[in-house]
């Protein structure tokens, strides 16, 4: 992790099917790295805004209630800027975080190029899985390094391991820790806040704090 006065480090959320769930991702990731003790900044390059959105509503709320951290620093821009808002919120963040478009080759280019590591939600279901080779080549071709996250999951561990044996077979590192199928993650965004504010002994909780743990250690 950078030191103050160096460079952060980037994480792009990028997957070519929509509804994959980046933007659930990029929000509740940024509260738990700041709960880590990350300064943290959020970048919107997808037109849907979504996380522009539930920034807003945070914003002009009580930013994620009592006892929550530091406002966390967001920007929502578009197209060849991008790559210069990126290098300078990284020399002032320890972390940026990107939520990148789905179906915008070029756009989605750009936010993989600039990515210390590029996370790729995959929920289990075929379609899902088929559609996540264009972006597992996307990084390929930049040569930045992919970690595929769970996403949704149902408390099947059948269907889980069935498709970590797929993503593997695609060459693909899975991430240990898996996001499950739960309702608090959208209602908590649906607020300007995260499970990490609204639940933070609940499952949801743990299994999005596991995985901002397990990318600090990759990062690392």
């Amino acid at each position: 992790m950078a030191s103050r006065g160096g460079r952060g480090r980037v994480l792009t959320v990028a997957q070519q099917k929509g509804g994959a769930g980046k933007t659930t991702l990029v929000a509740h990731l940024a509260v738990a790295f700041q709960q880590l003790g990350c300064s943290v900044a959020t970048v919107d390059i997808d037109p849907q805004q979504s996380l522009s959105r539930w920034h807003a509503v945070r914003t002009d709320g009580d930013g994620g209630g009592e006892g929550a951290g530091p406002a966390i620093h967001h920007s929502q821009i578009t197209g060849w800027r991008t790559e210069a808002e990126v290098s300078k919120l990284a020399r002032s963040h320890d972390l940026v975080l990107i939520d990148s478009p789905p179906h915008a080759e070029t756009e989605a280019r750009i936010a993989v190029r600039a990515a210390s590591l590029v996370l790729v939600p995959v929920q289990p279901s075929p379609m899902d899985v088929w559609a996540t080779q264009p972006t597992l080549d996307l990084a390929a071709a930049e040569k930045r390094s992919v970690l595929v996250v769970l996403n949704r999951v149902p408390p099947r561990a059948k269907l889980a391991d069935a498709l970590i044996a797929r993503m593997s077979e695609m060459g693909a590192a899975v991430a240990d820790a898996h996001i499950g199928n739960r309702i608090g993650l959208a209602a908590a965004l649906m607020e300007g806040r995260s499970v990490l504010e609204t639940d933070r002994r609940g499952r949801a909780a743990t299994e999005m704090r596991a995985l901002a743990k397990e990318i600090l250690d990759r990062l690392s």
